[in-house]
């Protein structure tokens, strides 16, 4: 077990060095092998392992105290990183697959056949990136892969080397960042008050200081997963080719900073119930702030943007209902981490691959494409019909817990919640089923008519069709998985 964890982060490395050397077929050829061990070595360790755990630390330091307890670096899985691991990897190799004939010039919206090794080492750097902030078994060690992901999602966000993209790349960079500079202040504090790095170490710490830890911890999550106030960076983000999008919204970068926070909730039982409401009320603010912005979105990427960040704040929402003592809240929001990765890339690939025909995201434009383009169609209703929670699909199953779970939250704020999100969702669904209907049904536009005949290669094909079957068994995975994490009491 030990050498598949670390063959885990190894593997998508070692692609990494390889392909950034490679010109041509070669390098889709090696990203897509190192993409799928990585997927399959995942899938082995879960399947092997559940429900158990399995740690191993290195980097003992008998000098430093505790850190001869802790290592200072080392493996880590169980069932909250299993979940992490099967949406890192898993959406990770789909995206690697359809990048394969996105990234090319046959690419209407804008010609991607350049600097095809430098995507790619990015791409396999950020999910060797990702799938070392899952196994971290410490702070000190996620907080050394966070910050890679960081620098990963700045380099392809900017990665067509345009204006806007180079801008957004560095928003993106400077927002994340920046709260990064508060886990790292959290971190010092820790160190000094505990002399450990450990999960569990903030329940060490004086209540005033351990409620200053959660704080910048938070703070530093609510940056990475485009929470008010640093929600902007997210948005802007959509210049990154879309495959990259897809990766961002459903599997990494932003799934760290709310990973983040499940992982130290479910480590540390003694937060007091304020900190509980200070992440759901920040939860709920930034919900809606995203819903509102729906209606003024044309671009299709940007609207699926603001999606994501009213669906990351429904994972910190179940999270912080955890710390109100909701078990069944908890679990809603960590199982929506799976359930809406699957989800939203079902979404963004399917807007790719209109963008790839068509040569336009735009809402306004486009009408019809059904006719065109058969499978996208049905892909990007299954994952509007997912993400909003129609049963029996995807997110269904997480926000059933996150209803039923608001209303063990004692005194007058769980029906509040529970009115809340079933108002969120309400409209959500019927803007998203509106967008759908609009770019799908009825004559088809100008764009929509010079599509040629059947236009989605193979590679592009197969990963919608494997998305369309996640967005049914995401939860058949996820709610096992959950049943095991441990959560406040």
């Amino acid at each position: 077990m030990l050498i598949v964890l670390v063959l885990l982060m190894v593997v998508p490395l070692l692609g990494a060095i390889v392909v950034a050397g490679l010109r041509g077929r070669a390098v889709h050829a090696v990203a897509t092998g190192a993409a799928a061990v990585t997927a399959g070595l995942a899938v082995w360790a879960v399947a092997q392992l559940f429900p158990g755990t399995f740690t191993r630390v290195f980097g003992k330091m008998p000098w430093l105290e505790r850190l001869e307890e802790v290592g200072l670096f080392g493996v880590l899985i169980d069932p909250l990183t299993s979940l992490m691991l099967i949406v890192i990897t898993g959406v990770g190799l789909l995206v690697v697959l359809y990048s394969v004939t996105y990234m090319s010039d046959r690419n209407r919206e804008h010609a991607l056949g350049e600097g095809l090794g430098r995507y790619n080492f990015w791409l396999l750097l950020f999910i060797a990136a990702m799938v070392g902030v899952a196994v971290s078994p410490n702070l000190l060690q996620l907080f050394i892969f966070w910050e890679l992901t960081t620098m990963c999602s700045w380099a392809l966000i900017s990665h067509t080397q345009e204006e806007k993209s180079l801008q957004a790349g560095f928003k993106a960079f400077i927002i994340t960042h920046f709260g990064g500079l508060f886990f790292l202040v959290a971190l010092f504090i820790l160190f000094i008050f505990t002399k450990s790095f450990g999960f569990t170490a903030l329940a060490e710490l004086g209540p005033g200081l351990r409620n200053l830890v959660f704080v910048f911890l938070l703070i530093a999550a609510w940056a990475k997963a485009a929470q008010i106030p640093f929600h902007t960076w997210l948005p802007d983000a959509m210049e990154a080719p879309t495959p990259i999008s897809a990766y961002l919204h459903a599997a990494a970068m932003v799934k760290a900073g709310v990973y983040l926070i499940a992982r130290v909730v479910s480590s540390s039982w003694s937060l007091p119930p304020e900190m509980g409401v200070l992440a759901a009320v920040m939860a709920l603010a930034t919900m809606f702030m995203a819903l509102t912005l729906y209606f003024a979105q044309d671009d299709l990427k940007r609207l699926l943007a603001y999606s994501t960040i009213a669906h990351l704040s429904y994972v910190l929402l179940g999270v912080s209902m955890g710390l109100l003592g909701s078990g069944l809240a908890f679990r809603g929001g960590v199982l929506h981490i799976i359930n809406h990765g699957f989800a939203k890339s079902t979404l963004f690939l399917s807007v790719g691959a209109i963008a790839y025909a068509t040569g336009t995201r735009s809402i306004r434009e486009l009408s019809g494409v059904g006719r065109k383009l058969p499978l996208v169609g049905v892909a990007f209703i299954v994952g509007v019909l997912a993400v909003t929670g129609v049963p029996p699909l995807a997110c269904f199953w997480s926000k059933f817990y996150l209803l039923a779970g608001s209303l063990q939250v004692s005194g007058g704020f769980g029906p509040v919640i529970l009115g809340l999100v079933l108002l969120e969702s309400l409209i959500s669904f019927a803007w998203m089923l509106y967008v759908a209907q609009k770019v799908f049904l009825g004559e088809p536009s100008a764009p929509v008519l010079a599509v040629q005949h059947n236009p989605l290669p193979a590679p592009m094909t197969i990963a919608l069709l494997a998305l369309i079957v996640m967005c049914v068994l995401a939860p058949v995975v996820g709610i096992p998985l959950v049943e095991h994490i441990p959560y406040p009491r």
